[in-house]
């Protein structure tokens, strides 16, 4: 008897000792909470609901920051540095971007310093002529001599002569200049159109370019009615 009710007590004793714990464990947090002024509820909201706005911002934010990762591959740099490359020799020197890219350079590059050796002659040329004039007028202001060449000639016709032959070479320095950028903006049109736009696997578009013979009605630009045959060029392209 005696050890039936020492068994009852130890049993009944570990039940109250589980009891305790368990209380003490589930009123814990909530003594938490009010000895920290929280509102139970706003403390089980751990995810914060946000705005349209805010939504709209990040999202933003997250697409900028994708689109600084973004990394060109090898076939695009490669492409890249020929499109400088070309324009950048041009730019150093003339005519060496149009051989970088190759095709009909043997053309170009003579039509290059063909162009500009015109304008330098003709500067040459005007400049001499300028600096020849200015002095005939400049002898006959001071009394002395003069080449016989101008004796009958009026002032009036130097000065004009003169300043046709100044605003002559002045052009000529505008017409190098233009030379040398057209060459600089070829070398780079031509790299775009070989390198950037044809850097697919399939065959790429070709224009052909033919210039013959053909007969035209003169009659037209007369404004007569009779048929007036002419002869003259005709241009043609083809797509391919």
């Amino acid at each position: 008897m005696t050890k039936l009710i020492s068994l009852f007590f130890a049993v009944f004793a570990v039940l109250m000792v589980q009891g305790q714990t368990t209380d003490t464990i589930s009123k814990k947090p909530v003594q938490t909470i009010k000895k920290e002024g929280l509102n139970p509820k706003a403390a089980q909201d751990t995810v914060k609901k946000e705005s349209r706005k805010e939504r709209k911002k990040r999202e933003k934010e997250e697409a900028k920051a994708k689109e600084k990762v973004v990394f060109k591959d090898s076939t695009r740099l490669a492409i890249e540095a020929k499109n400088k490359q070309a324009w950048k020799r041009s730019l150093v020197l003339p005519g060496w971007g149009q051989y970088t890219n190759g095709g009909v350079w043997w053309i170009k590059v003579p039509v290059i310093y063909g162009g500009l050796a015109t304008t330098v002659l003709v500067f040459d040329f005007n400049n001499r002529y300028y600096k020849e004039l200015l002095g005939v007028l400049q002898d006959r202001a001071e009394g002395r001599p003069v080449d016989p060449f101008y004796l009958n000639i009026p002032d009036e016709s130097i000065i004009r002569a003169k300043d046709n032959a100044r605003r002559n070479r002045d052009l000529m320095v505008l017409l190098t200049l233009g030379v040398y950028g057209l060459n600089v903006a070829e070398a780079y049109i031509d790299s775009m159109l070989k390198y950037r736009w044809s850097i697919g696997d399939d065959k790429p578009k070709k224009t052909a370019f033919s210039i013959g013979p053909t007969l035209m009605d003169a009659s037209l630009a007369s404004g007569t009615s009779t048929f007036k045959p002419t002869v003259g060029l005709k241009l043609s392209m083809k797509f391919n």
